[in-house]
């Protein structure tokens, strides 16, 4: 069975953040817009690009001319460069040299001037623009396309047959214009050998991409697990230290994350554990290189699968909303457990991801130590309630 979305042109899909970032443009603010290589961040650029009304520029960061012509860091040149400018756009600026305090004398210096920067990675994007932009951007977490940008170009029978497809083989955009599975599976190999890896493996001191990728093979086999970074050093040969900067490395360019445990009542409750989830179930699957369809995969991966597929949906709302909810695992002592904890202005809300079709009560321990928070089973025939 082929994707319904084929027939869908990546142009066609508006994405969420789109809107939330037109409606920020505004003089002497940066808008700074984030998110693993492929997500579609220039084809966003350069969509706010066309409809802007105003007079703009865009910029390469890759481009020797960009990074040349910006690199005297003065008033007086940024002046000359941009006078006159409204908008000024830089798509992959995490390559510029000190690129926070270049954007933060622009917008300070410069009449009427706001910004859009990309980056693929947050390892100088993010850092260097932190705290010199400190009260003059806001922050974008662009992702692969949320079920919720798709639905709006498909009927809701087109979505929920569809499902199986994106467990499989995720969201990333490129793939609503290849057709047959096995370019799909080509692609998404590609993804991780050619780009996910590619920022990392540039950075001095990480020279061993075998360990690295072992590193995510066992994370895959792991997904909805807590995960022991001293069990992952033995197996890897690597010390506790380098492990905890391999994740951290992964999560900085966006092929990774983490959720902590969750406490507030109990002492049996477990809160110095994580469970790590990849962004997006296609890059798990192309990790292990395992592309079975859903239905011919075990209960335990099947509910694995299911479980990194809901709880990276809601993490795509919470930055496609902009919200500023924590999300948590929660679990006792005793093997008592719930797979997502929502937390925001003092309300909890609780999740339990089910591929079947189980519906089982809020956990005892929870529901007397958290009267208050809601609970919900999250199945197929419900999940769009919860994702969109």
């Amino acid at each position: 069975m082929q994707l319904i979305y084929n027939k869908i042109t990546i142009m066609a899909i508006e994405r969420a953040l789109k809107q939330q970032i037109v409606d920020r443009i505004k003089p002497q603010k940066v808008m700074l817009i984030y998110g693993a290589r492929r997500v579609g961040k220039t084809l966003l650029l350069h969509e706010i690009l066309d409809e802007y009304t105003g007079k703009k520029l865009l910029l390469n960061g890759e481009s020797a001319d960009t990074i040349r012509m910006i690199a005297d860091k003065s008033i007086s040149n940024y002046r000359r460069l941009f006078s006159g400018i409204e908008l000024l756009a830089i798509d992959e600026a995490q390559h510029i040299p000190d690129i926070g305090m270049k954007l933060k004398l622009m917008v300070d210096e410069v009449p009427n001037l706001a910004i859009i920067a990309t980056g693929s990675s947050s390892f100088d994007l993010q850092n260097q623009a932190g705290e010199p932009l400190v009260g003059r951007c806001t922050r974008f977490m662009l992702t692969p396309l949320s079920i919720a940008e798709l639905s709006k170009q498909q009927t809701v029978y087109e979505t929920i047959t569809n499902i199986d497809k994106h467990l499989v083989y995720g969201c990333y955009p490129e793939l609503t214009s290849i057709e047959s599975a096995a370019e799909q599976a080509r692609y998404l190999t590609d993804i991780v050998d050619s780009y996910l890896l590619k920022d990392i493996l540039a950075i001095d001191g990480v020279k061993n991409a075998q360990k690295l990728h072992d590193l995510l093979r066992l994370i895959a086999y792991q997904v909805g697990s807590e995960v022991s970074i001293d069990e992952l050093g033995k197996q890897l040969a690597l010390s506790r230290n380098t492990v905890d900067r391999y994740l951290d490395l992964l999560q900085k360019v966006f092929v990774l994350y983490s959720i902590g445990g969750y406490s507030k009542n109990l002492r049996k409750e477990i809160t110095k554990s994580s469970k790590w989830y990849f962004q997006d179930t296609g890059i798990r699957n192309a990790v292990i290189n395992d592309f079975r369809p859903f239905s011919e995969r075990s209960s335990i991966e099947q509910g694995a699968l299911w479980e990194n597929f809901i709880i990276s949906e809601r993490m795509k709302l919470k930055h496609n909303c902009l919200s500023n909810r924590n999300l948590y695992f929660w679990r006792t002592y005793d093997q008592q457990e719930i797979d997502l904890i929502e937390a925001e202005n003092a309300q909890l809300v609780a999740f339990e991801m089910k591929s079947g079709k189980k519906n089982p009560k809020a956990p005892k321990a929870f529901a007397e130590a958290y009267p208050d928070a809601t609970f919900n089973i999250v199945n197929r025939d419900n999940f769009l309630d919860f994702i969109e």
